[in-house]
């Protein structure tokens, strides 16, 4: 008992050690348990991996590029009134922008 009294490094340090050392050995297994679960989750019917394998292989970024509608060349880019600007006059100024440039 004395012993233990004595020294600090025996009083603090050791126990400081072994809670550190003990708690990287179980902080690994906790981990491991959480992949394992994950990995048996994951599992599929194989038949099922196989189609989804089969059909990813059909998309390409040509193909999905393809499938856009085409653009609208109508389209105006036009700015809302900011939070200080009144919004009538935001859109008045806008329709006289648009008359000014022969949009519709």
């Amino acid at each position: 008992m004395d012993l233990l009294r004595g020294s600090r490094t025996l009083r603090f340090g050791v126990p400081m050690l072994l809670l550190i050392i003990g708690g990287s050995f179980g902080l690994r297994e906790f981990a491991q348990v959480r992949y394992d679960v994950q990995k048996v989750k994951r599992k599929m019917d194989p038949a099922l991996e196989a189609q989804l394998k089969k059909n990813k292989d059909k998309i390409t970024l040509e193909s999905e590029y393809q499938k856009l509608p085409e653009p609208n060349s109508d389209w105006v880019n036009i700015r809302g009134p900011r939070p200080w600007e009144d919004s009538k006059a935001a859109q008045e100024q806008q329709r006289k922008i648009q008359i000014g440039n022969g949009i519709k």
